[in-house]
C-alpha cells in the first residue's frame, strides 16, 4: 500500500511531542525528521490551519493544540458509550422489532458507532462508521437540539442544508422551528428526510455534565409506521435513554 509522504511527515511531527517535549522549535523539528526547514514550515502551517498544532506567541515554539484533545475525547466517549449502551440497543431492537442505532456527533455530522438489527429488520442503509447529516436525520437533529443556543449558533455558521429527499429541511428558519419542536416534545423524527422510505425516531443520551453525548434511534420502513407505533417507540427510547444516561452519571451532579 503506497504511503502519502506529506501525511506521513505531518503525523511524525505530531508524534514528536510528549509529556517531556511539549514545545519544539521549527529547527528542532526539521533536524529530528531530517526535513528542510521550508518543508517543515509548510507542514506546521497546514497542521496549524486545522488546529492540530499551535505556536506559542511568547517563544514562537510549536505545541499540540486542543483539536487533538477534542478528537481523543470522541474516541474515549465512543468506546465507553458503546460498552455501556450495548445492552439497551439489544433490548430496544428486540422490543421494537426494528434496527437500532447509536450515534455521536463529530463536528457538523453524526457518526454511527453501533447498530443492532432484529431478525425482521428492513433498514440496511446504515453501517458503523458511516457519517450522517445533522439537519435531516433523527439522530442528528437530537444531537443539535439539546445544545445551548450559543452552541447551535456556532454550529450553523456556514452550515450547508443539503437536500437529500423531497422532505428534507433546507433552510435555517424551518430548521430552528424544528429544533424548538424537538425540545418541546423531547424526541426527534426523521420522516423520510435523509433516506427515501425510511422513518426514524430518536432521543438524546446525557452524561454527568448534563450534555448530550449521543443519540439512540429506532429506524424502520415508512410504510410500516403509525402514530401508535411512534408513541410506543418514544416510550421505549425514553426508558432506555433514561437508564443509560443515569449510568453515565446524568442527574448525579
Amino acid at each position: 500500500m503506497p504511503i502519502i509522504q506529506s501525511v506521513d511527515r505531518a503525523l511524525k511531527i505530531l508524534d514528536l511531542f510528549d509529556e517531556h517535549e511539549t514545545e519544539l522549535k521549527i529547527t528542532d523539528i526539521s533536524e529530528r525528521l531530517s526535513l528542510h526547514k521550508s518543508t517543515t514550515h509548510s507542514l506546521l502551517k497546514t497542521l496549524e490551519k486545522h488546529d492540530y498544532i499551535e505556536q506559542n506567541p511568547e517563544n514562537e515554539k510549536y505545541r499540540l493544540a486542543l483539536k487533538l484533545f477534542e478528537r481523543g475525547n470522541i474516541v474515549i466517549y465512543s468506546r465507553d458509550i458503546r460498552t455501556v449502551a450495548r445492552e439497551y440497543l439489544l433490548q430496544l431492537s428486540k422490543e421494537s422489532g426494528h434496527t437500532v442505532h447509536l450515534v455521536i456527533q463529530d463536528g457538523k455530522e453524526g457518526i454511527y458507532i453501533d447498530k443492532v438489527e432484529s431478525a425482521s429488520a428492513t433498514v440496511f442503509y446504515s453501517r458503523i462508521g458511516r457519517r450522517v447529516p445533522l439537519h435531516c436525520s433523527g439522530v442528528g437533529k437530537v444531537l443539535i437540539s439539546f445544545q445551548s443556543d450559543a452552541e447551535i449558533e456556532t454550529l450553523l455558521k456556514s452550515y450547508e442544508f443539503v437536500n437529500r429527499t423531497e422532505n428534507t429541511i433546507t433552510d435555517r428558519e424551518s430548521f430552528m422551528k424544528e429544533i424548538q419542536k424537538i425540545r418541546d416534545q423531547g424526541y426527534a423524527e426523521d420522516e423520510q428526510e435523509n433516506e427515501p422510505g425510511i422513518h426514524c425516531v430518536a432521543i438524546p443520551v446525557f452524561d454527568y455534565t448534563e450534555k448530550v453525548i449521543a443519540a439512540i434511534s429506532i429506524s424502520m420502513s415508512a410504510m410500516r409506521i403509525s402514530e401508535t407505533e411512534v408513541t410506543r417507540f418514544v416510550k421505549l427510547l425514553k426508558e432506555a435513554s433514561g437508564e443509560l444516561s443515569k449510568k453515565l452519571g446524568y442527574g448525579y451532579i
